[in-house]
């Protein structure tokens, strides 16, 4: 479809939508079923919608579900947004035809395992010859400066975030300033942060970055397994540990590898739009503060070649079920007592790429960033039954905490305090906000119970199977709606939450 007709049609379906009777209405916070979560999960995560990848006629068909369920509710498009409820993203597509990378130690060849780098390049062709190689840590120093000298050479960054500076850059960010300080190439370390077999599957021989990186970033871009990176240290005569470590100081200055490499990759590039979308709820009282939910509509798209039995990965907990619960919450708090503060929903795209979308929200913020009283991200829910302890991802800020933990306690909510959930701060949309100062929280059981959400990690995951049937545990899913529909009533009540607080 035309992206003009597109639009036209997005509009059309709101305006129907929103035209037509509130039929869901049921008083005051009716309680959220698992049979109302299934049918958005099922509609979502369908075959029709193509397992909803950016730039596709799922994304389409997604979108227009998304949109026609708000406007039903009552929420309206945001002043300001491109075309009313989307805001377009711009992104550029590349997909490897060939590539490859030759490592040379001490002059000597060194062979790295096929399996151990990601190779893209900037542009269709890209050669490049006896480029000398820099371990630049984190890439800057605690200043956010470039320390390292790297003019039209290979820098090898890791990808955590700094632990020093103030809101450090993530990666992809940190990635960018290399290249505008000269670097020939980026080989991103992927550390414990992103499990190395997720990040392959996540970008299944596609790289997508958004627009503005694609024409500044280094010619030669990629990721090395921690396992190939130590064994291409040690080779070099470091020790990764070690050379991890001594990064950690924020007066870093990098260490001169004797390696060199050789890149040739061509790539097909595509320059595509995607798109958020964004609602609003707009409040009785509004004091210029406001609540954000958010949940990321995309996943994998067909992700399987020809002739496989199931090519699709459909996404169904990943994150149809999120969505299917940002679609409730908004029905619950429009249907009953109107909220002081005005509430946001954003629906993101390109979550599965690397935080695209909410990355570029936070970067051409349709609402004030210092608006947002607080994030409420919504991702993987269906994972626990009901009963499950509440767990916070983002959790350290006091007010919040104790926000957090009077509303769930009322709802006869435990909370987990064990912070396994931690480790999952920097893969979620949140992130993207919070590197703005946006305070951003991720709050159910679905990341309280690690040996559950393990298990679906290590099966259904980023693949064909993550579909929807009665096996989706939807209780958990239901209860954490419910606790998403008291915190936005919570943070969006001027009385019991005066709208700033110690961050």
């Amino acid at each position: 479809m035309q992206k003009t007709a597109f639009r036209a049609a997005v509009a059309a379906i709101a305006f129907t939508a929103f035209a037509a009777p509130a039929a869901f209405a049921k008083g005051v916070d009716a309680p959220v079923t698992e049979a109302q979560l299934a049918e958005h999960i099922r509609i979502l995560a369908g075959d029709a919608f193509e397992g909803r990848a950016p730039g596709t006629e799922g994304e389409d068909r997604t979108i227009a579900y998304i949109v026609g369920e708000w406007a039903k509710a009552g929420l309206e498009a945001v002043p300001g947004s491109a075309t009313p409820w989307l805001q377009p993203v711009p992104l550029v597509e590349s997909e490897a035809v060939s590539g490859s990378a030759r490592l040379r130690v001490h002059g000597r060849d060194f062979a790295l395992e096929d399996d151990g780098i990601i190779l893209t390049g900037r542009d269709p062709a890209v050669t490049l010859k006896d480029v000398p190689a820099v371990f630049v840590g984190y890439g800057i120093d605690g200043a956010g400066k470039v320390a390292t000298d790297v003019k039209g050479k290979l820098a090898i960054m890791l990808f955590d975030n700094p632990p020093y500076g103030d809101k450090p850059p993530r990666y992809r960010e940190r990635r960018r300033m290399l290249a505008e300080a000269g670097a020939a190439a980026v080989l991103v370390v992927a550390t414990d942060a992103v499990p190395w077999a997720q990040l392959r599957g996540a970008l299944a021989g596609k790289t997508v970055r958004p627009a503005e990186e694609a024409s500044q970033g280094p010619a030669i871009s990629g990721f090395l397994s921690l396992e190939a990176s130590d064994a291409l240290f040690a080779r070099a005569g470091q020790d990764g540990g070690a050379l991890r470590e001594a990064a950690k100081a924020p007066d870093y200055r990098g260490v001169a590898l004797p390696v060199t490499a050789d890149f040739a990759a061509t790539s097909t590039v595509r320059p595509f739009a995607s798109n958020n979308v964004i609602a609003k709820l707009p409040g009785a009282k509004p004091d210029g503060k406001a609540v954000l939910f958010l949940g990321h509509w995309d996943h994998l798209g067909i992700c399987r070649p020809e002739g496989a039995a199931d090519r699709i990965c459909n996404g169904a907990v990943d994150n149809a079920s999120g969505i299917a619960v940002l679609i409730e919450v908004a029905k619950r708090l429009a249907s009953g007592p109107r909220p002081d503060r005005d509430i946001y929903f954003l629906a993101t795209t390109a979550e599965e790429k690397g935080l695209l979308g909410a990355a570029y929200f936070a970067d051409h913020p349709v609402v004030p960033l210092g608006d947002i009283t607080v994030a409420l991200n919504i991702d993987t829910i269906a994972i626990s039954p009901r009963g499950t302890p509440v767990a916070t991802i983002g959790r350290g800020r006091p007010a919040y905490d104790a926000m957090v933990r009077d509303v769930a306690t009322k709802l006869g909510r435990r909370i987990d305090t064990d912070g396994e959930a931690d480790a999952f701060v920097q893969r979620q949309d949140g992130w993207a906000l919070g590197a703005k100062d946006v305070p951003a929280l991720m709050v159910g059981g679905s990341f309280s119970d690690m040996g559950l959400l393990e298990a679906f990690l290590g099966s259904d995951y980023h693949g064909p199977g993550d579909n929807f049937t009665e096996k989706v545990p939807l209780g958990g899913a239901a209860e954490d709606a419910d606790l998403h529909v008291a915190l936005g009533r919570a943070f969006a009540d001027t009385k019991r939450w005066a709208g700033t607080a110690e961050k």
